[in-house]
């Protein structure tokens, strides 16, 4: 590993201790913002930290290696520190491929939370049953990462499932892990549905005016039509100057829903200024991430088969069933690393 990235890893350790001091400051920890945000900074230094560690360790033992080599040692003694020189280089490329991804900054995008939005495509109730089965995918991976998901909106198909789905999705790191799930995910030959991971836009990030939106309210409506409350508490606004319609009908009142669907579209407008200016930075660049273009089939489900492929990174699974379950880890980790990848070959160009 070159002497400066060394020198990179130093100052990231220097960096480190500084932020673990700090959060043991009682003015710190007195202000909740500032020690969550130092919080989130020390996690992820931590990761690096521990890995330059393990790096340190493994150049200190080649090292060891390499002198009983040179040393008047008896033959066996050195067979077996070459043996393990050749195990321990092994190891220190790996690990330094591994650091070398770890320092690529990320997106600043992928610490927000997230809107996921699930429609049924092409399929008729199978889509609709589909998308209900990519739902409880997403909500017991959900589950298992301990974030926190809440329903904004939802409509029934006739045979179950849903024709549409749109929730929130809150925690560490969750627009960064799920914003690989966007695009079209195929059930084979039958059916498919749409997805859309929307990083959640803060009132900072996109401006709304009250001027530009055309409110409207009307029954909520459960699975065919059947009418679940006598009040008009379901609202959908239009968002005026770019035409942008969001529902929402899932809350309590009108001001719950609105404030719901008001979330929704500042969501959708800032994926849009988002795409628009990942596209201007990099256009060379074929990301793993969708931008805004879901024709594109992403996955087949075969579930005759317990087949799952990633079309994008030719990853074929058979482990349907426990995918389905939310078992997902491995399949993003995959991705992210494609990614990854894509940036470090574009920073070399």
């Amino acid at each position: 590993m070159a002497q400066d990235l060394i020198a990179r890893l130093e100052g990231i350790r220097e960096r480190y201790e500084e932020v673990g001091k700090q959060l043991s400051d009682p003015e710190v920890v007195s202000d909740q913002e500032k020690a969550t945000e130092l919080g989130k900074e020390y996690k992820e230094l931590k990761k690096i930290v521990q890995a330059y560690e393990r790096y340190q360790g493994i150049l200190n033992n080649i090292e060891s290696n390499r002198q009983i080599l040179k040393s008047d040692e008896e033959d066996e003694l050195k067979e077996m520190a070459k043996t393990e020189l050749e195990e321990l280089e092994d190891k220190k490329d790996k690990l330094e491929q591994e650091i070398q991804q770890m320092l690529i900054p990320g997106d600043p995008e992928d610490n927000k939370n997230a809107i996921v939005e699930i429609r049924a495509g092409a399929g008729g109730d199978e889509a609709s049953i589909f998308a209900g089965d990519l739902d409880r995918m997403y909500s017991r991976y959900i589950e298992q990462k301990g974030w926190k998901r809440e329903l904004i909106s939802s409509t029934e198909g006739q045979a179950g499932g849903f024709k549409e789905i749109v929730f929130s999705v809150s925690g560490d790191n969750v627009y960064g892990t799920l914003k690989f799930e966007s695009g079209v995910h195929g059930r084979v030959h039958t059916s498919a549905a749409s997805v859309a991971v929307l990083p959640e836009a803060e009132e900072v990030d996109v401006e709304v005016n009250d001027a530009d939106i055309k409110k409207d309210t009307f029954r909520a409506s459960g699975a065919g039509g059947q009418h679940v409350n006598k009040t008009e508490s379901a609202v959908r606004i239009t968002h005026i100057p770019s035409g942008t319609v969001v529902e929402c009908q899932d809350g309590r009142s009108q001001l719950q829903n609105y404030d719901k669907a008001l979330k929704v579209l500042r969501s959708r407008l800032y994926e849009e200024e988002l795409r628009k200016y990942q596209e201007e930075r990099s256009q060379h660049r074929k990301s793993m991430v969708s931008t805004g273009d879901r024709s594109a089939k992403i996955r087949t489900y075969n579930f005759p088969q317990s087949r799952f492929t990633d079309h994008r990174i030719k990853l074929t699974l058979y482990n349907l069933e426990e995918i389905i379950n939310g078992e997902l880890d491995n399949i993003i980790e995959s991705l992210q690393i494609a990614e990854n990848t894509e940036k470090m070959q574009e920073g070399s160009e």
